[in-house]
């Protein structure tokens, strides 16, 4: 039997249970695959990509043996949503002014306080 692919997509997560193989999603019910914001709408240091991809795999192992359902994957998605906004916050990660999308779906960006 085939393995199903199933997927989260929040505005900055994208995962799917497959494993990548020449550019193509191939399905795996044992592998998760996150796409990090699709869409560009921060700048990204390989410091701040670490600590999300470390945060995913905490959150990858914390569920190990259950099985990978929708909602595993939604609880997953939105506590990386959760995590990349604090990062935001922190002044870690910033809005990339070249994006395609300027929303400000976070929040609105860190100004330095004017004295």
């Amino acid at each position: 039997m085939a393995d199903t692919l199933l997927k989260c997509t929040t505005r900055h997560v994208r995962l799917f249970t497959a494993r990548v193989e020449n550019e193509d999603l191939v399905p795996s019910g044992e592998e998760l695959t996150l796409d990090l914001d699709p869409d560009n709408e921060f700048l990204w240091s390989d410091a701040v990509v670490a600590k999300v991809q470390q945060r995913f795999q905490q959150l990858v192992d914390a569920g190990a043996g259950s099985e990978l359902s929708d909602y595993s994957l939604r609880r997953i998605g939105t506590d990386l949503e959760g995590y990349i906004r604090q990062l935001l916050q922190a002044g870690e990660l910033s809005y990339n002014p070249d994006g395609r999308v300027q929303n400000f779906s976070m929040g609105l960006p860190r100004t330095p306080d004017l004295l």
